[in-house]
């Protein structure tokens, strides 16, 4: 799986945001990271990046967190913010790999948050990312992640994330791996499996 490095991450986002509301809010929080659920903080401040039409940051303010919803594509903040009107939830225009405007900031979370992005990032902004999204974590905080496998669709950039060098390269950013798993895609999708995986910060003296 892989595909044009000059795309920009979120290609075919915008165009597709009006159709993709109804498949995304679909799924629910709870059916996604059902594997993790039993190690997911309780409360605190958490960061959704990549937030898509919002359904997992609003999940998230159900459960009491405040929540900061990264995403850069300005069609989807919309319908998040339309769809999930929670003052819990402040929406930032920010992206991966360098997060500039979460990074120009002070906050520092208890949970973060990946769903279905890692893989619109090339090898080098991977490991241009990890260390900074790290970075976000409070001490023993938590992060979560889901990585796509199978094809590419029409006008997405994505690419292959192989899972033990990511496990790795965490490891080297200060990551503690928590939990491995594998699982079947949500939508029905056959050709389509993910992986989800979940980190916490060292707590380093």
């Amino acid at each position: 799986m892989s595909s044009d490095t000059k795309m920009p991450s979120n290609a075919g986002y915008a165009e597709e945001a009006d159709s993709l509301v109804s498949s995304y809010e679909s799924i629910s929080f709870e059916d996604i990271y059902t594997p993790v659920l039993d190690i997911l903080p309780q409360g605190g401040r958490a960061l959704d990046i990549g937030a898509g039409t919002g359904r997992d940051a609003a999940a998230l303010a159900r459960r009491g967190f405040l929540v900061h919803a990264a995403e850069p594509t300005a069609e989807l903040r919309a319908h998040a913010q339309r769809l999930h009107p929670d003052p819990a939830i402040t929406w930032i225009d920010d992206a991966l790999p360098d997060l500039a405007r979460l990074h120009a900031g002070e906050t520092r979370f208890d949970l973060i948050i990946m769903t279905a992005v890692w893989m619109h990032l090339d090898e080098e902004e991977r490991a241009r990312a990890l260390p900074r999204v790290a970075h976000l974590l409070t001490p023993d905080g938590r992060l979560f992640i889901t990585v796509r496998k199978g094809p590419v669709p029409l006008g997405r950039r994505m690419f292959h994330i192989p899972i033990d060098p990511l496990t790795a390269a965490a490891s080297e950013a200060g990551l503690v791996l928590l939990r491995r798993y594998e699982y079947d895609d949500r939508l029905g999708r056959q050709d389509v499996r993910w992986t989800m995986l979940a980190f916490e910060r060292e707590n380093r003296v």
